[in-house]
């Protein structure tokens, strides 16, 4: 499998210093472009006709670097820890702050402006092979808080930059995240929404995209009937960061958003094919540019379960569970084409662009699980493999990452080779199991592709309880796990089996029904 590289992997440094952040090449095109607040900063409020707020991040009160990125630092040519800056201080010179206005799709409804409440971009950097946004989460208030603090937690800062680091390494569209610095302040959090609020350490995370512009970003005026500034984002939009489309007929603009279907149906393909669960798949959290971004009540499967989601919120409808993300990657998609359609002529040809999403996901998955069961040759029969497998699979209680590590490895057609994969082996359908098993040995020869396999089924991947205790050591100042899942991360696919004992592991019993690791909210 040819895995998907990422905007910021393209990035060549070669030629360039290494300096801080004052020594960066600041722009301001997001600015410059589209329309703005008059008004810097305030309470929250409606904002209309704007695209952005300008807003100051509130200072650190004892900010320390807890975790730093090496290599997004090399695609910046930074070099300095800066935690002062980069915790929510005085913004240097070349940085022009703001928070974005948006609007979004919540659980299916509608929920008008909504915006960055407790982010803030320090600026875009060209780093001369491309323009990265930098933007600081959980900085304080900007006008689009609403109640909030516009603060972030410790916990959630963990699991971002650990997340957003793990994504980009497995091969996933992903945002990514430089630095992690604490505040020196504890903050009121309620993690479960059931009243029992308590005092938590502050962070903070400088994430690093193309843009943060997204879905939201373009529904929100349409929906207000603000087709004038609708205009001057897609213009924006296009002219910085699909500038090999234009806007000038219809068929111009369908070109755009089938890349962004594209894209869209490429990232969700990917979080299929390792198991991963976004867990808050609103509009306002989909990037224009098919990036993995808001990582919050997300997790990776332990059993193979489809109507698995680790966000409590979504216990009920399940509306955002594993098996249902490429449906709700259609309804989201279809809901951006509503957005877009005031600048057609005639808004009825973007259906096609729905049904290209269709078809591209289909054909992405598809590929991929002919990568993940070593089948190098494709045929029209072979969907039946997949559909069985996806059957199996649901009916024994299976850890999907080490099921298919497993079957990379497999010398011959016998279930007894993949008991570690299974919960409860001794209760699994063997026969059927060895069936399908010896179906799939005659398929492939006796000889699968290995070496894609192994490519594509990763080794290491962030299970909430991995990332729950990195959690409780780092608020006992103890930030050792931490650095290890993010070194052991850097390599999913490796075999590194200094670290199997510890992590190449089916969830723990203790883990099963902790806050944390079964269960999450979107509380940060």
């Amino acid at each position: 499998m040819n895995i998907m590289i990422t905007h910021i992997e393209k990035f060549s440094l070669a030629g360039y210093l290494m300096g801080k952040l004052a020594d960066l090449n600041w722009k301001r095109r997001f600015l410059t472009q589209t329309p703005g607040d008059p008004k810097v900063g305030g309470q929250s409020r409606q904002v209309p006709g704007a695209c952005w707020s300008r807003v100051r991040p509130t200072p650190a009160v004892e900010p320390k670097m807890r975790m730093w990125s090496e290599e997004v630092a090399r695609d910046l040519d930074l070099d300095t820890r800066e935690e002062e800056v980069l915790s929510g201080g005085t913004p240097i010179d070349g940085m022009d702050t703001y928070a974005q206005r948006y609007g979004g799709h919540q659980f299916g409804n509608w929920a008008g402006q909504l915006g960055d409440g407790r982010a803030i971009t320090l600026g875009e950097v060209d780093t001369k092979s491309g323009v990265l946004e930098l933007q600081l989460k959980g900085s304080g208030k900007t006008p689009y808080s609403r109640f909030a603090d516009g603060k972030a937690v410790l916990r959630s800062s963990i699991r971002e930059f650990l997340c957003s680091e793990a994504m980009f390494h497995l091969g996933i569209p992903t945002t990514r995240a430089l630095s992690l610095v604490t505040t020196g302040e504890m903050v009121l959090r309620d993690i479960m929404y059931d009243g029992n609020s308590k005092l938590e350490p502050g962070a903070v995370v400088c994430r690093v995209a193309p843009s943060f512009i997204r879905f939201g970003s373009f529904q929100i005026h349409a929906l207000r009937g603000d087709k004038e500034t609708l205009e001057k984002l897609v213009n924006h939009t296009i002219k910085t960061h699909f500038n090999n489309h234009n806007v000038d007929n219809d068929e111009s603009i369908i070109l755009w958003c089938k890349e962004i279907a594209k894209s869209t149906a490429e990232m969700i393909a990917h979080w299929m094919r390792v198991g991963f669960v976004h867990g808050v798949m609103n509009t306002d959290n989909m990037s224009i540019h098919g990036l993995t971004i808001d990582y919050g009540p997300y997790g990776w499967l332990e059993d193979y379960d489809l109507n698995w989601t680790p966000n409590t919120t979504d216990s009920g409808r399940r509306r955002y569970r594993y098996g249902n993300q490429p449906e709700i990657g259609a309804w989201n998609i279809a809901r951006f084409l509503e957005s877009i359609s005031p600048m057609m002529k005639d808004p009825e040809k973007l259906y096609d662009v729905l049904e290209y999403y269709v078809s591209s996901y289909e054909s992405i998955s598809e590929s991929m699980w002919m990568d993940k069961i070593g089948i190098s040759n494709p045929q029209d029969s072979d969907s039946n493999f997949i559909t069985e497998l996806n059957d199996l699979l649901q009916r024994s209680d299976t850890d999907m990452t080490i099921f298919f590590r497993e079957l990379c490895h497999i010398k011959k057609p016998n279930i007894e080779k993949l008991k570690f994969a299974f919960y409860d082996f001794e209760n699994i359908p063997a026969e059927e199991w060895n069936n399908w098993l010896e179906k799939w040995w005659l398929r492939v020869e006796a000889s699968p592709d290995r070496e894609t396999m192994l490519n594509s089924n990763p080794k290491y991947v962030l299970r909430n309880w991995m990332a729950q205790l990195a959690i409780d050591a780092a608020e006992n100042e103890n930030y050792k796990i931490c650095e290890d899942l993010y070194q052991l991360l850097k390599n999913p696919y490796s075999e590194q089996k200094e670290f199997e004992n510890d992590y190449y592991q089916k969830r723990p019993e203790w883990a099963k029904n902790r806050v944390g690791c079964s269960m999450l909210s979107c509380s940060s």
